[in-house]
């Protein structure tokens, strides 16, 4: 590789290179200024990932290009994921400030992590071989599991984070093992050549491959049956680490997935259909039905997200065609959403300062926390999808992404579960609006407030827009290779 094609290389991986270099000098600044640092270099991680964010969205071009030998692919696909990856991820960061501050764990470590989290976020949202794909979600999942054991004296999140430690270490192993396979039957790690082998020389090695590699990548986007982590690492983490988990993640393994079976195996999509819409269905129904049973409230917003990725993966199963759009579309007013869920749980305190985890700590919130209540309420109806706020309407376009792809019982399926998942949405609101307070709700921190509000101003502003949204969504949906 010349010199010119590196810089031009180079040229496209300008909100990369903001994460990486700003990671860097936020370490030297922590290990220079100590602890007590870690208040002004959260608000510098903030600002490198709105930094990362725009840019994102500014370096994109108008035709997908390959860069570094065709490892990564930079297009407006790509583009939409990173700026909401980069907006949840800023809003996570945000809202960890005073928390980590008030539990006296507040150091400069935690905000770094997450920007290097976000890294790998973008290099999974642009890879295009193999190699790629590794070590993007290794860059991801090793950040991660230190967020999840952050609050080292908690046995919780201990446990949190050696189960995630572990189950990862295993998901990782599958996906390397299958990495292996298609690279053994193929001869390459390209999406372009082994999409090529695929069409030409089918192989049972192959298949096994891509079962492989698609079940790790599940693991890393919680569906069913991959989903045992997700309750415990939810309920056991911080919960501004689990904010995180859940909207920013979700986005890039979504996304991913996505590419790993629109690129590598867009033109035999029988080899992968079918093995995605049986995990949409298990996640819809195992989400949608264990969260019922649920009286911790981290614990059914986990299994809710199960229940919305295998949503996404009806998007997936619609095809390159119908289901690109949809994808993008769902996914980001559902990490929009999932951020502004936690940041409700944030900003409440009973007489004890303890953190209300338990449904029943809700009881008369709307007494007691008039505006917090209705912006829950906001939140939670988006998810549920409920006309007319956002949340609908991503559903909606996944449902006529299932119909138009010829994959309608899917779309009855996704149906169904939605009614069966509105009944724990409506019974949290219940419990908030109509039941008899049993302890006393103090108000919130002032960060924690602030992005409570801003997402649900977000949310509400979308509704009238949404079609400004979808016309984003459509256009990365549109240029995906």
């Amino acid at each position: 590789m010349d010199i010119t094609t590196l810089s031009n290389d180079l040229k496209h991986m300008i909100p990369e290179l903001i994460l990486a270099l700003g990671a860097m000098s936020a370490v030297l600044a922590g290990a220079f200024m100590g602890a007590k640092s870690s208040k002004w270099i959260s608000y510098f991680c903030v600002l490198l990932l709105l930094a990362a964010g725009y840019a994102a969205v500014r370096c994109a071009p108008l035709e997908p290009v390959e860069i570094f030998r065709s490892s990564l692919i930079i297009d407006n696909f790509g583009g939409f994921a990173k700026l909401i990856i980069a907006l949840t991820s800023a809003a996570a960061v945000l809202l960890s400030i005073d928390y980590l501050t008030e539990r006296k764990i507040d150091k400069p470590e935690y905000p770094v992590l997450a920007v290097l989290a976000v890294l790998g976020m973008y290099i999974m949202a642009s890879a295009h071989d193999l190699i790629a794909i590794y070590m993007g979600v290794e860059l991801q999942s090793l950040a991660l599991y230190v967020l999840a054991s952050y609050a080292r004296d908690s046995a919780k999140s201990t446990e949190a984070g050696l189960k995630y430690f572990v189950l990862g270490a295993l998901s990782s192993g599958i996906l390397l093992y299958g990495a292996s396979l298609i690279y053994g039957f193929t001869g390459s790690v390209n999406f372009t050549n082994i999409g090529n082998s695929a069409l030409n020389n089918p192989s049972v090695g192959l298949t096994f491959g891509m079962v492989f590699v698609l079940s790790g990548l599940a693991f890393k986007m919680s569906v069913a049956p991959f989903h045992m982590w997700t309750p415990d690492v939810y309920e056991g983490s911080p919960t501004p680490s689990t904010a995180f988990f859940a909207a920013a993640p979700k986005m890039a393994a979504a996304i991913l997935l996505a590419r790993f079976c629109f690129d590598a195996f867009g033109d035999v999509p029988n080899l992968w259909k079918d093995i995605i819409a049986i995990m949409a269905v298990l996640s819809m129904f195992v989400g949608a039905i264990f969260a019922l049973q649920q009286t911790n409230v981290k614990r059914l917003f986990a299994y809710s997200s199960i229940a919305n990725m295998g949503y996404a993966l009806v998007a997936i199963a619609a095809g390159r065609e119908h289901g690109a759009t949809a994808l993008l579309l769902f996914v980001s007013i559902y990490a929009i959403s999932s951020v502004g869920l936690f940041g409700v749980l944030l900003s409440m305190r009973d007489n004890e300062g303890k953190a209300l985890e338990k449904l029943s700590d809700f009881s008369g919130l709307s007494k007691q926390r008039p505006m917090l209540a209705l912006a829950l309420t906001v939140l939670l109806f988006s998810i549920a999808g409920i006309p007319p706020l956002a949340g609908f309407f991503g559903k909606f376009e996944v449902f006529i992404a299932a119909v138009n792809g010829q994959v309608v019982p899917l779309a009855l399926v996704l149906v169904i579960a939605s009614v069966i998942s509105a009944f724990y949405y409506l019974r949290i609101i219940k419990i908030v609006w109509f039941d008899e307070a049993k302890k006393s709700i103090a108000g919130g921190l002032a960060t924690t407030r602030f992005s409570v509000a801003g997402t649900t101003l977000v949310l509400a502003a979308l509704t009238p827009f949404i079609g400004l949204l979808y016309a984003a969504a459509k256009l990365g949906g549109n240029f995906i290779k």
